[in-house]
């Protein structure tokens, strides 16, 4: 007898396991159970599970019998004439919706060529194997799967129009590509889901070949003057926000720009962009450190005379400012309220971004890169038809990463931009590689996609043909202006006397362990002792005892609180962060005892 369990929960048993799951599967197909029903049989357990529950990933297959699949050209006429629907074929028992519990038990073709009378599903295209991001790919199944993987997630990354109303919004950290195209190389799913719209990317002529060591490991190089006519140019957009709070006491913030009088005043230069309402106003120019809301806060500790007492007429500087490192426009303010009642004001910053060494970008397929050198359009390579490449891709790329994908797009890229129309990529049923060669070959040009090219810098020709031809690329929005981050001496922790940390603050760049072996390997001793010295401090041992001693420079005293006046002190330079675990250890009553050895 086999167990049957229904939602996880134990119904009964059955004698014939293979007869009770085919007639359920019939049933279910007539259209007398839920077409969410699945069910398994395990054989291990021998039991029966099958599965009603919300929150499953279902999909469509058509139904295989004897070999053959029940979807016939009569339904695919149907569905083009919009004489039937999709779900009228699930009622009719042509297409059905597995989950991953009952495809354990399903043999799926995934061509109808391949259908053996073992098969019982048929999938309703190859390319329902992909994600929805990944079926963007073009020529996918020349790629490897990892580099897919990759170039699915690039995609998501990369810079385009992500709202039509981005104007209206308040949104993060978001950047906005000026000059968007739509890819010449496209696949059936971007139809689907309307790319047309909201592109994320641009056409770019590449040459694959190497310049001056400047695109070694994956960088690329860009020519300066595709940079100029509008090249991976973005707008970044950052807001700002300041709410006036209630205190206890009926105390409150103030939006307005802070007095003199106000604690922790800061210069008039950093409030020269402020109206009178305490708000910057539209199209100013905004430098790092300069206020863009000003605001005053009430004290922050009151006693319980503090209501009378002089301090409490005094308030607290508390305005919004430009972080360290960030520029740009005030593009756009809201002043409202909240949910809370409290008057709240909402200011957008605007950053144009042009391209600079740096700035990351991406083929569809995987292939990410920086750029390593921004080369005068003048000294770029030069074919014969006068065409100078926008970007320079590595060679050195393509062997171990096999993306075949990347190659076959740039001659189809090409092939779409000398004949005009746009070449369809999609995976298992694109236009075939052999095609576009021969309308190369027909338009004059070498069928690999190959073409004589000159030096720009010296007019010499190139013993090698290059490969050149058109690519989508991807600006992705890790941009160098967003990341750089250095600082010399500056503000520290309170505890620690250690720099602060983050790029927002101004905080130091920690040195670790193989940073530290990278300074021990150029001999750069000095630096590094610089660099472990951000916490220096000098203590006084006592060399009886080992405990810290005291030092009283006013009178010209030494001493030690355990041993008295008549026992030798040494200055030592220590880190501030060991004194003060020291410090913790006496508080736990361990006895931390320094041993002082003679440096001579």
């Amino acid at each position: 007898m086999t167990d049957v369990f229904m939602n996880e929960k134990f119904i009964g048993t059955v004698e014939n396991a293979d007869q009770f799951i085919q007639s359920i599967i019939e049933k279910r197909r007539e259209g007398k159970f839920p077409s969410t029903l699945n069910l398994n049989l395990d054989q291990k357990q021998d039991a029966i599970f099958m599965q009603t529950t919300k929150g499953r990933a279902v999909r469509p297959l058509i139904i295989v019998e004897n070999g053959k699949s029940k979807l016939t050209d009569a339904h695919i006429t149907k569905l083009k004439n919009d004489e039937i629907t999709f779900d009228e074929l699930v009622t009719e028992g042509v297409v059905e919706y597995l989950d991953a519990l009952e495809e354990e038990m399903s043999l799926i073709a995934l061509d109808e060529n391949d259908l053996t009378p073992e098969h019982t599903h048929l999938e309703i295209s190859p390319l329902t194997i992909l994600g929805v991001i990944s079926s963007l790919v073009p020529y996918a199944n020349y790629g490897s799967s990892s580099r897919m993987i990759r170039g699915s997630k690039l995609q998501k990354q990369g810079l385009g129009l992500y709202r039509s109303n981005f104007l209206l919004r308040m949104d993060t950290d978001v950047s906005v590509l000026h000059y968007s195209q739509k890819p010449l190389v496209n696949t059936f799913m971007h139809k689907i889901l309307d790319f047309d719209k909201n592109p994320g990317g641009q056409n770019v002529v590449v040459a694959i070949m190497s310049y001056e060591g400047y695109n070694m490991q994956d960088a690329i190089i860009l020519n300066r003057g595709s940079i100029d006519r509008g090249f991976g140019r973005s707008t970044y957009f950052r807001p700002y926000e300041a709410e006036e709070l209630r205190y206890s006491g009926g105390l409150i913030d103030n939006i307005k720009t802070p007095d003199k009088e106000s604690k922790g005043y800061r210069t008039e230069q950093e409030y020269r962009h402020l109206e009178k309402d305490g708000i910057a106003y539209t199209g100013a120019k905004l430098g790092e450190e300069d206020v863009i809301i000003g605001k005053t806060s009430p004290p922050r500790f009151l006693g319980e005379m503090g209501d009378f007492s002089i301090t409490a007429s005094i308030r607290r500087e508390s305005s919004v400012a430009l972080k360290h490192g960030e520029l740009g426009i005030v593009d756009m303010t809201i002043i409202t309220e909240n949910e809370e009642g409290n008057r709240l004001v909402q200011v957008r910053v605007r950053d144009t971004r042009i391209v600079e060494v740096g700035d990351k970008f991406a083929s569809r397929h995987g292939q990410k890169g920086v750029a390593g050198l921004i080369v005068p359009p003048e000294d770029m390579p030069i074919t014969v038809s006068g065409v100078t490449p926008d970007l320079i891709f590595s060679p050195h790329s393509l062997p171990s990463r096999m993306t075949m994908s990347h190659l076959i797009e740039v001659i189809a890229g090409k092939t779409a931009a000398l004949t005009g129309e746009y070449v369809d990529g999609t995976t298992f049923d694109a236009q075939p590689e052999h095609e576009l060669r021969e309308m190369l070959h027909g338009m004059g040009f070498r069928d690999n996609g190959t073409e004589t090219m000159y030096n720009g810098q010296t007019g010499e020709r190139y013993q090698a043909k290059i490969f050149i031809g058109n690519m989508y690329y991807l600006k992705l929005k890790h941009m160098v202006a967003n990341k750089m981050h250095a600082r010399a001496s500056g503000r520290i922790q309170l505890l620690t006397r250690q720099p602060i940390e983050g790029r927002g603050k101004g905080g130091g760049l920690r040195l670790g362990e193989m940073e530290k072996d990278c300074f021990v390997a150029h001999g750069a001793s000095l630096l590094l002792k610089e660099r472990f010295d951000s916490d220096k401090t000098t203590v006084h041992v006592c060399e009886k005892c080992g405990m810290l001693g005291v030092v009283d420079t006013f009178r010209n005293k030494k001493f030690c609180p355990t041993c008295g006046n008549n026992v030798d002190i040494t200055a030592v330079e220590v880190s501030y962060a060991f004194k003060l675990l020291l410090d913790e250890l006496k508080s736990l009553g361990v006895y931390p005892r320094l041993g002082l050895e003679s440096k001579y």
